[in-house]
């Protein structure tokens, strides 16, 4: 582990990307970063008030305290669902994305799972959508990019939004149904980016799936032109503090990324450039041109047995190894306890925008745990492998680029 982190740190001095000193958050390794936050302090169970009689069975409404923004106290509004019985349960933490809210479907797909789940709003708005008086930032794109000082760091949607939901996991430590050494997180789209930045900071989560959002959002993403606005200063500011690459690297929970081949917001380069920072091993679930939204985005079932293998002894997900290439044949190995049912082989042979490239499907050959299939000769070519096994999960490889071949 100390070596994945030494590499991890000269990695980002190779980037030029400043390493903050660490404030001291139990079990942080002394390189860890906090970047804007005080961890230690959102540790701390929030006040909380729960809104009276329960909203429909097994859920209920609540307000727990948020961090001050223009010197005011905030609240952030939640749907907390418990399964029937008592308990102790485990429990997941629910990030919505961009233009969500608290979304109490979610939280009791959840408690249908057995969980408890807390699923937060992140707009400052209440039940009705609408502005709470006491709320943070909206989540706009001005609350996301604007220009900020050091001083202002504060006052970022990004810096409350992460800060309400370590603090939604520490509100659910302290619920007495709940097993706090039992949590995971699970965000969709933003809710997958800030899933990212709480991975890494918050160390008591036993487990994360990020769908969608990823780092190194200036290389690639739906927000270039944000970044191309911004004064040069002023954009290694916001990458320095809010960007996931400066965070993925202290990811100590087994993590599942999801995403489709064709998102529009989180390409597939800055994506596995994303997960390949994780210094432990990663699960991915890329499924070909996956559609992005938040029904989408909890849809999938890899996302509940992936949780299950890690908080409740489940049976793991298939684990596909790095695809090797000789000739016209690729292959890989394959670890799964489940039976395995099918394998295939995902490409394009398209460049440009990874949004609108077209991917194909070609079925492998499945030899106990090794899958073998045959490459196009078309160059470039991008490919990864997918599997199935008897539940109909489907879990990947990391994607392979073969470049062109050289006229000379």
């Amino acid at each position: 582990m100390r070596n994945n982190w030494v590499r991890f740190g000269f990695a980002l001095f190779l980037a030029g990307i400043p390493l903050a000193p660490t404030r001291g958050v139990k079990g942080a390794e002394p390189r860890d970063r906090t970047g804007p936050w005080d961890v230690q302090a959102l540790y701390a169970a929030p006040k909380v008030v729960w809104h009276a009689g329960p909203v429909e069975e097994g859920i209920k409404a609540l307000e727990y305290e948020g961090e001050p923004f223009n010197g005011k106290p905030t609240r952030v509004f939640a749907y907390y669902a418990r399964p029937k019985g008592d308990g102790p349960f485990p429990a997941m933490v629910l990030v919505h994305g961009g233009g969500g809210k608290a979304f109490k479907e979610w939280a009791k797909l959840w408690a249908d799972r057995g969980y408890a789940a807390l699923a937060m709003d992140l707009a400052g708005c209440g039940p009705d959508g609408a502005r709470l008086p006491n709320g943070g930032p909206d989540q706009s794109h001005p609350a996301k990019f604007r220009p900020f000082t050091d001083e202002e760091v504060g006052r970022m949607w990004t810096y409350h939004a992460v800060s309400a939901v370590i603090r939604g996991h520490s509100l659910l430590t302290e619920l007495p149904e709940v097993d706090a050494n039992r949590i995971g997180i699970t965000g969709i789209s933003w809710g997958g980016y800030l899933t990212c930045i709480v991975a890494g900071l918050d160390h008591r989560l036993k487990v994360a799936v990020p769908v969608y959002g990823c780092g190194f959002l200036n290389d690639n993403s739906a927000w270039l032109d944000e970044f191309a606005k911004m004064e040069p200063a002023q954009r290694q500011r916001w990458l320095t503090n809010f960007d996931p690459s400066q965070y993925l690297g202290q990811v100590r929970c087994p993590i599942l990324f999801v995403n489709g081949t064709n998102d529009f917001a989180y390409p597939l380069d800055s994506y596995q450039k994303s997960y390949q920072l994780v210094p432990g091993p990663t699960d991915l679930c890329v499924t070909v041109r996956m559609p992005h939204g938040h029904p989408p985005g909890w849809a999938p079932p890899e996302i509940g047995l992936f949780v299950d293998q890690v908080l409740r002894q489940g049976v793991p997900l298939a684990r596909v190894g790095m695809p090797a290439v000789s000739g016209d044949q690729a292959s890989t190995r394959i670890e799964s306890k489940e039976p395995l049912r099918e394998g295939e082989l995902a490409y394009t042979t398209d460049e440009g925008d990874w949004s609108k490239r077209e991917w194909r499907t070609v079925k492998g050959t499945l030899e106990g745990k090794k899958l073998t299939a045959t490459l196009p000769a078309k160059r470039p070519l991008v490919f990864f492998f997918l599997v199935r096994d008897g539940r109909g999960a489907t879990t990947t490889s990391r994607h392979v680029i073969l470049p062109k071949v050289s006229a000379d």
